[in-house]
């Protein structure tokens, strides 16, 4: 007799493994589920009635009993409904090795027709399954590519109950999915690059050289501009030059996106960092995360990158201010009454603004019809707590016309091609310098001991911050904000030493910061 069958169940990114038994006996005909099985699992009786009955089986008439454990962990959704079955069908059939049992984990949905349903959250399923130490997860065909990029775990693809029933019994060959190898995609010349592509942004050279830096190492950057002057276009031409997904980031990313039903059959893992454009009357749950189930927001949608926060200053104050935490300690905890969800976040702030009201304070062509006091309520909605977690503060100055009007050359400017080449050069020193280092992969998500040991200034740079910092009564934050930025510069310039002009650019981006 089988004892257990095993599901496992995701809460977040967390996962638990559940045994699942059944006791079937000649009492008094019942079905009860114990252990904290919510209504959807009380409800399996009538759902596993109909997929026995397409399955050429049937429900026991017997008293039958299926407890959940263990019994702390609260039981949610139909996804119960085939560990049930399975046991129940397993106590007709004569099977001669219970090891596929025993070293199998069950994930998948129930239909009343005996299919198996596309479920969410495969991937970190599969990933907890592995960690567990279990061989291998049965899983919907549909989610079998999915759940194939995991290795060292076998992923069997299944597409109904009676199926399922032959791999148990050795009667079908186990349908194993082979593993899909994982390719960083390239930037798609015929779609993002062609439209976006930098060397189609006309001037603006200070402003590609700040999100040259950005997309290095991370940082968060906010353009100041009048309309017009191409903050957003900028911002979008900023997606095509991010450094390429290593297999780890990928994963990390995907299980996020699997928990959202944002992975479909066609397109089973991410390939391309994110860049999650977000707009002004999004609400705060929206953007951090939570609802009934806690469900990840957008800043962990936007996870390892581009959160794109366009007309910044039209968000409500309260609203930016939930940023603050997950931008210092890149994640964010979501507490409920039954549970508390703790999902990542480490995304690069890109912010667009424009400097008033009415757009024109900064417009050498435009007068300005705000009062001194309308302007400062409205750049304070910025608060100097966020102001402080921002690495690059830049101004956009409003395109002269003589730019787009002369029939400038867009070949003869640099492409996004080339600066995303520079900045995967670059790269090479982070991987060689973080090597020892999992948990940081840029030099953004450095902590003050990481900082201390790879930022090293000489005598005549740490003057030069010290006295800036003096000078413009900068934190502790902004100080230790300057030096991964200088290191950011000095790696696109493979230079090892931070030097004294890598300190007063890095400088520069944060003194608009403070009037």
């Amino acid at each position: 007799m089988i004892s257990t069958v095993h599901w496992i169940s995701v809460n977040g990114l967390d996962t638990t493994i559940i045994d699942v038994e059944v006791d079937i006996n000649n009492w008094l005909p019942a079905f009860t589920i114990v252990w904290l099985a919510d209504t959807s699992v009380q409800e399996s009786k009538e759902r596993l009635r109909s997929a026995l009955k397409s399955s050429h089986a049937k429900l026991p008439t017997n008293r039958i009993t299926v407890n959940l454990a263990p019994a702390n962990i609260k039981k949610t959704g139909p996804s119960f409904d085939l560990p049930i079955a399975i046991w129940i069908l397993l106590n007709e059939w004569y099977i001669e090795n219970d090891n596929i049992i025993k070293e199998s984990v069950f994930m998948w949905e129930l239909a009343l027709n005996g299919k198996l349903r596309k479920v969410k959250s495969v991937l970190p399923a599969t990933i907890g399954t592995k960690e567990k130490g279990f061989k291998r997860i049965f899983v919907p065909a549909v989610n079998s590519l999915e759940a194939s990029i995991i290795p060292d775990i076998e992923v069997v693809q299944v597409t109904d109950l009676w199926e399922l029933m032959g791999m148990l019994s050795w009667e079908i060959e186990l349908n194993v999915q082979p593993k899909i190898e994982f390719q960083s995609d390239l930037i798609d010349k015929e779609d993002i690059a062609y439209k976006y592509d930098f060397k189609y942004v006309l001037g603006q050279e200070h402003a590609k050289r700040a999100l040259e830096i950005a997309a290095a190492w991370g940082h968060n950057i906010i353009m100041d501009g009048p309309p017009g002057s191409w903050k957003t276009m900028l911002a979008k031409a900023f997606s095509t030059i991010l450094p390429d997904l290593t297999l780890d980031e990928s994963i990390e990313i995907s299980k996020i996106y699997s928990i959202t039903w944002m992975l479909s059959q066609e397109n089973p893992i991410i390939r391309k960092r994110p860049f999650r454009v977000v707009h002004h009357t999004a609400s705060a749950v929206s953007i951090i995360g939570g609802w009934t189930h806690a469900k990840p927001g957008e800043i962990s949608l936007a996870h390892k990158w581009v959160l794109f926060l366009d007309e910044i200053l039209e968000f409500p104050k309260a609203v930016l201010e939930v940023l603050r935490q997950p931008l210092e300690d890149g994640d964010i905890t979501i507490t409920r009454v039954n549970a508390t969800y703790k999902y990542p976040a480490k995304f690069s702030l890109v912010g667009a603004m424009n400097p008033c009201p009415c757009g024109y304070l900064t417009d050498p062509d435009r007068d300005c019809k705000c009062s001194h006091t309308q302007v400062r309520n409205y750049r304070g909605r910025l608060s100097g707590p966020l102001i402080d977690r921002v690495d690059i503060f830049i101004e956009v100055p409003k395109v002269k016309t003589e730019k787009f009007t002369t029939g400038e050359n867009y070949e003869s400017k640099e492409s996004s091609a080339n600066i995303k080449l520079r900045i995967e050069n670059a790269r090479i020193l982070q991987l060689q310098r973080f090597s020892e280092y999992p948990e940081i992969t840029f030099n953004s998500e450095m902590g003050t001991k990481d900082i201390n040991k790879f930022c090293n200034l000489d005598t005549e740079s740490e003057a030069i911050l010290k006295q800036a910092v003096n000078t413009m009564k900068l934190s502790a934050r902004s100080y230790y904000r300057i030096l991964k930025l200088a290191r950011t510069i000095a790696d696109l310039e493979w230079d090892p030493q931070i030097k004294t002009g890598y300190i007063l650019e890095a400088l520069s981006f944060r003194k608009k910061q403070e009037d």
